[in-house]
């Protein structure tokens, strides 16, 4: 009999070596190399592979090579979520043999995001809902208090990857959620259940499985101290959607974020509510963070972003108060932390105003993290309103990005922005003469700016 080949995998980064070592060369870490099985190896067979009615979607890429104008996309229809910021994120839809990865911090509503949308396919379609963490009479408890339906949805309490499989090839569910990855795994390793070389070797059968079936799959990963999905680093690219939900403690807002999508556009937002009947999406997400009641203040100022594929209003928040330290304060909450003292160096160069001996704090209201560089204008907008103690119009909408030189650069989508503006009852804007649009738009006065030195003229 020929001997079973084994490998040596980093329990720590997930490097695998021929034979064992006392420290890994990837990571510095010592003693985490644990020795796994490798199966045996199969002949490649020669022709086409048989394939399955519920495989008929996936012959081209199991079988042989084909023309990319021959391929039909209706092979692959996509079908709702249930819920249309669900289906945003997604990329417009759910798509068979998909994997999908949902990470987000403890308490952020993960399982309950995923039973609300089992509940609801199950009506339509076979489900299995595969529970690692709870028991059986937990998640019934968590459905009957959301008043779901509970008749059709098939639950499963199980952490065997065997089992798991065997469950999928009796039932043959189009959807499948295994909650959660971490505690998921296989007799053919001798590590822990949550180590790295365990969570890889499942998360790779089961993503093989689904899409040798066309099943929707479902992974749910824990969170780490940084806020980056536990793991290894490989999951990463065997997963075709990455999503997060974020969301604090004190808010009822989650924002559900995608971070890798191979069927959709990266980045993209939905928001949801946290209400005592479940999640609830969002359908107006700038309705809530422009929730501007009581009496102008100086610091605040509404910008236009870009989240995904459609415009979102966002108020942010500036505070400049005189330094008690040697070293003054630069502190933001949903922004780039360098890009701040940045902005503040182009401020004084550009714009005359001196903040260098004041503690400066910015805050981008209702917990949204803004990536991109179209905040510039209105984070200095804010900082200039809060550093004179003058309130900023209340129908006043800020975007562009802020050059070093202290020209004012457009942004993509500058009309989108200013129509969402103007939807929500805008009557002023300050935008970058990249993006002054063509034909004047009812009820609003745009001011196009090019310099700084304008963009701070205008605020007066």
């Amino acid at each position: 009999m020929a001997k079973q080949k084994t490998a040596f995998v980093c329990n720590d980064c997930g490097a695998d070596y021929v034979k064992w070592q006392g420290q890994c060369s990837d990571c510095g870490a010592w003693n985490t190399l644990v020795e796994i099985k490798l199966g045996p190896s199969r002949p490649a067979t020669r022709g086409a592979a048989k394939v399955s009615g519920d495989r008929a979607g996936f012959a081209g890429s199991l079988g042989g090579a084909r023309v990319l104008s021959d391929i039909d996309l209706a092979e692959l229809p996509r079908f709702s979520s249930g819920a249309r910021e669900f289906d945003r994120v997604l990329g417009g839809g759910l798509v068979p043999g998909s994997a999908i990865l949902i990470g987000g911090n403890p308490g952020a509503g993960k399982s309950t995001l995923l039973l609300q949308t089992m509940c609801h396919l199950a009506q339509q379609q076979e489900a299995l809902y595969i529970t690692g963490e709870e028991s059986l009479q937990q998640v019934a408890m968590r459905a009957r208090r959301l008043a779901l339906p509970t008749d059709r949805l098939r639950l499963m309490a199980e952490t065997d990857v065997e089992s798991i499989v065997a469950a999928i090839e009796e039932f043959k569910p189009k959807v499948l959620v295994v909650d959660s990855i971490q505690v998921v795994h296989t007799h053919e390793l001798t590590s822990a259940p949550g180590s790295v070389s365990q969570v890889r070797e499942c998360a790779a059968y089961l993503i093989r499985h689904a899409k040798q079936t066309g099943t929707v799959l479902f992974l749910v990963g824990h969170v780490t101290k940084d806020g980056s999905l536990a793991g290894p680093k490989v999951l990463e690219h065997m997963i075709d959607c990455s999503i997060l939900l974020e969301g604090t403690d004190d808010s009822r807002f989650r924002t559900l974020r995608g971070q890798k999508n191979r069927f959709g556009a990266v980045n993209e937002l939905g928001v949801f509510a946290m209400t005592e009947q479940g999640m609830k999406e969002v359908k107006n997400p700038s309705a809530i963070f422009l929730d501007r009641s009581g009496e102008p203040a100086s610091g605040s100022a509404v910008m236009a972003v870009w989240e995904g594929t459609r415009p979102l209003l966002v108020e942010i928040q500036a505070l400049v108060d005189d330094s008690q330290l040697g070293n003054p304060r630069r502190v933001a909450v949903g922004l780039e932390q360098n890009r701040l003292a940045m902005l503040l160096a182009v401020l004084h160069r550009h714009g005359g105003l001196q903040v260098g001996d004041q503690d400066v704090f910015a805050n981008v209201v209702g917990g949204v993290k803004v990536l991109e560089t179209s905040a510039d204008l209105a984070l200095l907008s804010a900082i200039v309103s809060s550093f004179r103690d003058r309130p900023l119009p209340r129908d006043l909408v800020i975007f562009g990005e802020v050059g070093l030189s202290g020209e004012i650069r457009p942004v993509p989508s500058g009309q989108e922005r200013l129509a969402e503006a103007a939807k929500h009852g805008f009557r002023r804007a300050i935008i970058p003469r990249g993006n002054a649009p063509r034909e004047a738009i009812p009820g609003m006065e745009v001011r196009a700016v090019q310099r700084l030195q304008e963009a701070l003229a205008a605020l007066d």
